[in-house]
């Protein structure tokens, strides 16, 4: 912990001693009654016990939470953003990507603080020894980044891939799954560290604090799931279950336990921080109950975060809700799933802000008749299918970070609500 965040500690439980603040309204905490008591000459007043100072970091107010002294405020007419990988935003590349949020109505950058391997992009302050042998310092720049940022104020959200880990499973496959004694690696070559180990939780949490230390306003928590299909091999690889083991549930409960109480977790560690959370899923976890094999429940994973950000890139659906080529129609697809999702969201009683992933790559990888070129027209197609769903926020994925020219990012639509917004 950071000579900071403890010095905010210390000082919010010298300033508050027993007395709790209220506990923000997504706690649902009940307000500890107390009664006056007359002050007398060398009376003991309050007193501070251990549990004060263990639950101190989820009570205190805004003012004791970690400052990272960027000042970047969350965008007012909702969050527009890009991905960039740490090589685009510690290269040549972060000039052309900076310019293309200046020039449009996009306010907002998606950079990788942990990437698809499992490296570290930038040097930290931690002293954790897993932190510090994972570190592939690839943003040379961390504090000047931040700085252009604010500058042009530019919201960051840092994307943590927790789970998919091929770095972390090879040093330590005693942390993933084995097939035979060896790390099991998917058909891509990619390893996963298991979602049931607390060690792994706490090292990606330690990764996250360092982000919101660095001046990020957003952890986001990617790949938080087991390796696809895990269903028809769980009971072929070597892993511990770890707390899970004895709990008296199924397989497929208990990976959905895991991958919620992780989230949930998160949550919790990062509160102090003063940082938002936000998840992405899988979008046909919002069509099934629960996915059997990954271990994602759309609205428990809702339940516990800020943000939910769907990937819903038309080619990824296979044909779905009545399409059967969704990539060549963004517009109705997008459409569709917005819908379904907004009828879950209205079950909730809390539920988050929604902020899905939109397609602007072209998935010629897909058979010949089943895609097309994506530009532009194809870009604006799934935004206006959000907007036309009341929902204002998005994002936008190509893993090379080559963004279509010419895109309208706000659309008639949302310029109306803006107005509407501020009559």
């Amino acid at each position: 912990m950071s000579k900071k965040m403890t010095i905010a500690l210390l000082a919010g439980a010298v300033a508050f001693g027993s007395y709790h603040t209220p506990v923000a309204a997504e706690e649902d905490a009940e307000e500890q009654e107390t009664g006056e008591e007359e002050e007398e000459e060398g009376e003991t007043l309050y007193e501070l016990n251990d549990d004060d100072l263990l639950s101190l970091p989820y009570l205190i107010p805004d003012r004791f939470t970690y400052d990272s002294g960027v000042d970047i405020e969350y965008p007012e007419d909702g969050v527009k953003g890009i991905y960039s990988t740490g090589h685009s935003m510690g290269g040549d590349r972060a000039d052309d990507l900076i310019n293309l949020v200046n020039d449009t109505a996009l306010n907002s950058i998606v950079v990788d603080v942990k990437d698809d391997h499992g490296f570290v992009t930038y040097d930290t302050d931690s002293d954790d020894e897993r932190v510090q042998a994972n570190t592939n310092e690839i943003i040379g720049d961390m504090d000047g980044m931040m700085d252009t940022f604010e500058e042009n104020d530019i919201y960051p959200i840092a994307r943590l891939v927790v789970f998919k880990d091929t770095e972390l499973a090879e040093e330590e496959p005693g942390l993933s799954f084995l097939d035979n004694g060896d790390v099991w690696a998917n058909n891509s070559g990619e390893s996963f560290v298991n979602p049931f180990s607390e060690e792994v939780w706490e090292y990606n949490i330690e990764v996250a604090k360092e982000a919101a230390e660095a001046g990020f306003k957003e952890i986001q928590l990617d790949y938080i799931r087991f390796p696809e299909g895990f269903e028809n091999r769980d009971e072929d690889l070597e892993y511990t279950e770890g707390n899970y083991a004895d709990s008296g549930e199924d397989n497929v409960q208990n990976r959905v336990a895991a991958v919620t109480d992780f989230v949930e977790y998160a949550r919790e560690e990062l509160r102090p921080y003063g940082v938002k959370v936000s998840a992405d899923i899988f979008g046909y976890a919002a069509t099934v109950e629960e996915t059997p094999g990954i271990g994602q429940n759309f609205t428990e994973i809702a339940e516990n975060v800020d943000i939910m950000s769907s990937m819903i890139y038309p080619s990824h659906w296979t044909p779905h809700f009545g399409i059967d080529q969704p990539d060549l129609e963004p517009y109705n697809i997008i459409d569709e799933y917005a819908q379904l999702e907004n009828e879950l969201m209205d079950g909730m009683e809390n539920p988050p802000l929604s902020r899905p992933w939109l397609q602007d790559f072209t998935a010629s990888y897909l058979p010949d008749g089943d895609w097309m070129e994506y530009g532009a027209d194809e870009v604006e197609a799934q935004i206006q299918a959000l907007y036309d769903n009341d929902i204002y926020e998005f994002l936008l994925w190509d893993a090379s970070n080559n963004y279509s020219e010419g895109a309208d990012y706000e659309l008639d639509a949302q310029q109306d609500i803006v107005e509407e917004d501020t009559d």
